[in-house]
């Protein structure tokens, strides 16, 4: 599951690697578990000896910089003055030759016995979504952050070689960002021929790079899935949850770990909408309730060994049961202390309706004292949004409600910050399908029949996008190909990075894709995993250049 390099010190060059790809299952292939086992030392390690360039190696002179710079410059430094008899080196992704020359130059006392590549260079989140943990990476004007690019570029190429996917690229035409990342991407591929050279199967792989600016309605949404609601109101940060600040929680429940790979409970109801999941605690516990009764009578010696050999997985079942209860017991708190579900009905009308009628609705809920600034801020948002251009656009109004309830100032200013960042000329797609009659008569459709819940109506634009691009109708004028390749078949495998961050509404339509269209495999992945909270932040960073909303 990984490609490594080992090196010799008078002759460096690259090593060969030739494998076809498994699909784009992370968890399966090389997510949690193998960055896991590499972590503990049993994912095998092939070596091989080099002993001089072939014909055919690309030079990497004009490659830009690594994000490994940094590493290979305190390696350097170590080097020269070694405080141990032998070095392993080890890299998350590849290391460029010129880097490997001067970690060779610096190896004067002849330490280092291997350097080794593992490409595990991105944090698997689920079994079908990665992300780099990267909260902001746009600038003003649209523009990458150095810093933040280098790393998605290097993150991205990592993981199409841990994959082992030579994709064809495509990318999201009005993004100068997406272009970026999505030429150099392709600059590095072309370069790497022999890290790349691996068997071509009979249908190319695809990596589409998306903006988030093109849909900045499904990060201001309130969730009302499992995952996706405990990161909104929650937070979850590395499959954690702090609760330190919940009154009344023993110390055990203070971090609580969110991992569908140790968690049965959670790996079957992480996408489960909010009835569904407390009617499952409540089975959950009654379970428990149960198993405790059988194990409280212990009297005999059998009794003794059964209850020995049942101990672990009570144990476990107990903490399940303790951790989940507290979890729905904070989330039902808060829906009810914020108006969460009153504030949500009106969010899915400005997503999904084009009713004016809805601005009566904001207004009387920003009066509300039980809203919550942040979800205060989040209908503004939508509204603006969805009637920028509107005859009767009352959006000052709207801003003077925010700044008489105390809102802020960081949050007011992105009222107008919104628009420079996703309005309706920085966006590329139909997001509130209005431009063309078809999509209008789609989403007027779709209101007409009614939909099974009111707070889940909104489909994200990447269910669209993906519907689109499966189907081979997705306009090549909108999303462009990097080079001359082009797919003629219906893709099979197909990677979306989403620049500016993705949401775990985007990740569940993923799921539901893969699991209703045959044939297809997708993974999803973003430089972040979005609340709206942190999205604030990323449009504020990208309007005006401070983190956090600056002053």
């Amino acid at each position: 599951s990984t490609v490594h390099r080992s090196y010799d010190r008078r002759q460096s060059r690259r090593n060969e690697s030739s494998a076809h790809g498994q699909g784009n299952d992370l968890d399966r292939q090389h997510g949690v578990r193998a960055v896991r086992d590499f972590a503990e030392g049993s994912v095998s390690v092939r070596k091989n000896r080099l002993n001089g360039p072939r014909d055919d190696e690309t030079p990497q002179s004009d490659l830009p910089p690594s994000t490994h710079t940094e590493n290979i410059d305190a390696l350097v430094e170590e080097l020269r003055v070694p405080k141990y008899g032998f070095y392993y080196l080890y890299f998350t992704n590849f290391v460029r030759q010129q880097d490997v020359k001067k970690l060779a130059e610096a190896d004067e006392h002849e330490v280092v016995k291997e350097i080794q590549e593992a490409y595990a260079d991105y944090i698997a989140v689920n079994p079908h979504l990665f992300s780099f943990n990267l909260p902001t990476c746009c600038q003003p004007g649209g523009l990458w952050e150095e810093e933040p690019f280098r790393r998605v570029r290097d993150g991205v190429t990592g993981l199409l070689l841990s994959l082992k996917k030579r994709p064809l690229i495509r990318y999201q035409a009005k993004s100068k960002m997406a272009q970026r990342l999505a030429m150099e991407v392709q600059h590095i591929i072309d370069k790497e021929v022999s890290l790349f050279d691996f068997r071509r199967p009979d249908v190319a792989p695809m990596l589409l790079v998306l903006d988030r600016r093109d849909d900045p309605v499904s990060p201001l949404l309130n969730q009302w899935t499992y995952q996706a609601m405990v990161h909104e109101l929650l937070g979850i940060s590395n499959n954690r949850v702090d609760l330190t600040g919940v009154q009344g929680l023993s110390k055990d429940l203070q971090e609580i770990v969110m991992s569908s790979e140790h968690d049965d409970f959670y790996q079957s109801n992480m996408y489960a909408n909010f009835g569904e999941i407390c009617s499952a605690v409540k089975d959950l516990v009654d379970q428990f309730q149960t198993k405790q009764k059988s194990t409280a009578k212990v009297e005999t010696i059998a009794d003794m060994k059964a209850f020995i050999e049942t101990y672990p997985q009570f144990r476990k079942m107990s903490g399940t049961v303790s951790k989940h209860v507290a979890l729905i017991g904070e989330l039902n708190k808060r829906v009810v202390q914020q108006s969460l579900m009153e504030v949500s009905e009106v969010e899915q009308q400005l997503a999904c309706q084009s009713d004016h009628s809805a601005l009566q609705r904001v207004k009387q809920l920003l009066a509300k004292d039980t809203v919550s600034s942040l979800d205060a801020m989040r209908l503004v948002l939508l509204y603006c949004l969805r009637y920028e251009r509107h005859a009767n656009n009352d959006r000052q109004t709207l801003h003077d409600m925010l700044g008489r309830r105390g809102v802020p100032a960081r949050y007011a200013k992105l009222v107008s910050s919104i628009l420079s960042y996703a309005g309706k000329d920085q966006r590329g797609s139909d997001l509130f399908g209005t431009q063309s009659p078809l999509a209008f008569t789609k989403k007027l459709l779709k209101g007409l029949k009614g939909v099974e819940n009111v707070y889940t109506q909104h489909r994200p634009l990447l269910a669209d996008i993906l519907d689109s691009l499966v189907k081979s109708k997705l306009k090549e004028s909108t999303f462009p190909y990097v080079g001359d390749g082009r797919l003629r078949d219906r893709p099979q495998d197909i990677i979306v990075f989403v620049v500016g961050g993705v949401t775990y509404e985007e990740a569940l339509a993923v799921v539901n894709l893969n699991k209703t269209v045959p044939g297809i495999r997708i993974l999803l992945g973003g430089t972040t995993v979005h609340n709206c909270k942190s999205f604030l932040d990323e449009v504020a960073q990208a309007a005006t250049g401070l983190r956090g909303g600056g002053k």
